[in-house]
């Protein structure tokens, strides 16, 4: 009887541990303790970092799908492990967008150190000319929804809310979950930036009035620019049929690299990010 309750009581033990709040199972069954993300020491990073900047995590440490506790841990960096900045260099509060083993999430800075800072961006070899009021104005509305979620089929945002009104994307569109009632998916993001049409001017009203397969089409609305002849407040789209991407311009080579603002995808959000564009985008200008 003795042996009996003592087995009993060493399963009931491993039962009641399995799945904890604050654990991640790996491979194997091992159980692998995430930090606990309360810390104030004053510790760690909240910097600009040039992207592709690589932070070493100074704690077991969750991978999260937006910037705050309250979002769901993809994973669990153990002590030690290296992850890549993506996407923005600034920190939304003091977390970071980070790539880590292939998956992009969000990261605590006061859990990990700098190892080494990415390239300083290639400055442009031919400025853009200086904006007209219009086109500040849609950069203007381009910063304001920045860290906002990807939301499929729509598109309102707060301009420079807090974090908790972020949203959140998971799953592969379309056929993703969204939670939350802000965020836009790209062509929803930039008709808002255009504020096209001319109804569509104030960001808290959800509106998506087109999509990619209508941006890269003809319109009264917008014109075919050169890629190479690109200004601040134009955009880049393509649309093959079976998917599509569009995203604002903001400065750089049109045909090389260059920084956009972007509803980059589920995974992402709205971004202010460095990138390139493959042939098949092309340019066109509302202003």
């Amino acid at each position: 009887m003795h042996r009996r309750a003592l087995l009993g009581s060493l399963v009931l033990s491993v039962v009641g541990c399995f799945g904890c709040q604050g654990e991640a199972s790996l491979q194997g069954g091992d159980v692998l303790q995430s930090a606990d993300e309360t810390a104030t020491t004053g510790d760690g990073l909240n910097t600009p970092l040039n992207l592709g900047s690589i932070l070493a995590t100074t704690a077991n440490l969750n991978l999260r799908t937006g910037a705050g506790t309250t979002y769901s841990v993809r994973t669990v960096i153990p002590k030690g492990g290296q992850v890549t900045t993506v996407n923005q260099t600034t920190p939304q509060g003091d977390w970071y967008n980070v790539k880590y083993n292939g998956l992009v999430g969000w990261v605590s800075g006061a859990y990990v150190t700098l190892v080494q800072e990415g390239p300083s961006p290639t400055p442009n070899p031919t400025p853009a000319p200086p904006p007209t009021s219009s086109r500040s104005a849609a950069v203007s509305r381009a910063q304001s929804g920045v860290g906002y979620s990807y939301w499929w089929g729509h598109g309102r945002w707060i301009p420079n809310a807090s974090a908790n009104s972020a949203g959140s994307c998971t799953g592969n569109c379309p056929s993703c979950t969204h939670g939350g009632s802000y965020g836009a998916d790209c062509s929803g993001y930039v008709a808002k930036l255009w504020q096209i049409p001319s109804s569509n001017t104030d960001l808290t009203v959800d509106s998506h009035p087109y999509s990619t397969s209508t941006f890269v089409g003809s319109s009264s609305l917008w014109r075919t620019v050169d890629r190479g002849a690109v200004q601040v407040g134009d955009a880049l789209v393509y649309n093959d049929g079976t998917s599509g991407h569009i995203f604002l311009y903001e400065s750089g080579d049109g045909w090389g690299s260059m920084w956009a603002y972007e509803a980059k995808g589920c995974a992402y959000g709205i971004v202010h990010d460095l990138r390139t564009a493959s042939g098949a985008y092309k340019g066109i200008a509302h202003y």
